[in-house]
């Protein structure tokens, strides 16, 4: 498959498109906004087509994700000191990218049993379903927000930011910055203006949209890929994952209860029947469920434990005889 633009680059579809000149003429412009030569008269195409030329793009996202993980480690350390410590981590955006980090957020509570990841999105709560494109040019607008949430410096703040030039974001990141809390930058722009206001900068660079300036698309997921990494990867340094079972999750419907016990069976070897009794004499608490399973002692004290253990996993391990594991 060619791709120099001296010759002209042949998409998936099969076209001879682009040149040098009209590469040229968009260096200037952000890469989130630069038009993609491999998408040219996309809406001459057949249905399957234009998909193909999606997935063809949609390929090269995780290994722009997977070259920033450094960053993407150093950022999970920021969140595991600012958490174990009693603050929180915050994300910020506008637009899509707000809206994601909001889903990832809303996931933490469920998922892990933890309240310390929170979303703040620009021109909430109707900017979660409606598009309000003008709350993102308000820098005081995102210091407002922050103090609603009474944002301190023993928080981290995470902007998101496709293009990495929303005012909102910035003025949210510069006064975090101001008042000594540490600041992750995430964001589809190597050259971003939101860069001198981070510690520490994610940038998977995923190239031009198929439909030009659509952040919504390869770099909505690239975020999504990177805020999935830095929640899960923090919860499991947090002690809230046990190997790979979800030891925290909230047990608020039949789905999550059967899942509950199935987890508290396994790792156990209790019955079904007898799973499900002490999960009810727990509390619905899962890992209290475990402690009692595995030690045989009652719920007040498996809570003493778990509530002086700075890692819930560990303490598990421990009881079961896996430290080593």
């Amino acid at each position: 498959m060619g791709n120099s633009l001296g010759e002209g680059v042949v998409n998936p579809g099969g076209l001879k498109i682009g040149n040098r000149k009209s590469a040229l003429r968009q260096s200037g412009v952000r890469v989130t906004e630069r038009r993609n030569p491999a998408a040219t008269a996309l809406d001459t195409r057949s249905t399957k087509a234009i998909l193909q030329i999606i997935n063809h793009e949609d390929r090269g996202v995780a290994v722009a994700v997977r070259k920033t993980l450094p960053q993407i480690a150093r950022a999970v350390d920021l969140a595991v000191d600012a958490i174990r410590a009693g603050g929180r981590m915050v994300y910020l955006g506008a637009g899509t990218s707000g809206r994601l980090g909001v889903l990832d957020a809303s996931e933490c509570l469920p998922t892990f049993g933890c309240e310390s990841v929170i979303g703040v999105l620009a021109g909430a709560p109707v900017a979660l379903t409606r598009s309000l494109e003008g709350v993102e040019d308000s820098s005081q607008q995102a210091t407002r927000d922050l103090r609603k949430i009474r944002f301190s410096s023993s928080d981290l703040l995470v902007g998101i930011s496709a293009s990495g030039a929303a005012a909102y974001v910035i003025g949210g990141m510069r006064w975090a910055r101001k008042m000594g809390a540490k600041v992750v930058g995430l964001t589809c722009n190597p050259a971003a203006p939101l860069k001198p206001f981070a510690n520490v900068c994610i940038i998977p660079v995923v190239g031009p949209e198929v439909v030009a300036g659509s952040s919504r698309m390869k770099a909505g997921t690239a975020q999504k890929l990177v805020l999935n990494m830095l929640s899960t990867a923090t919860m499991v340094r947090l002690g809230r994952v046990l190997s790979n079972r979800m030891i925290n999750v909230q047990l608020t419907n039949q789905k999550l209860w059967k899942r509950g016990g199935r987890i508290l069976s396994e790792l156990t070897g209790r019955s079904e029947s007898e799973a499900t009794k002490i999960l009810k004499a727990s509390g619905r608490k899962l890992p209290v469920a475990i402690l009692m399973a595995t030690k045989r002692i009652p719920r007040v004290e498996a809570e003493r434990v778990i509530r002086q253990s700075p890692n819930v996993a560990q303490v598990l391990r421990e009881a079961m005889g896996e430290v080593n594991s």
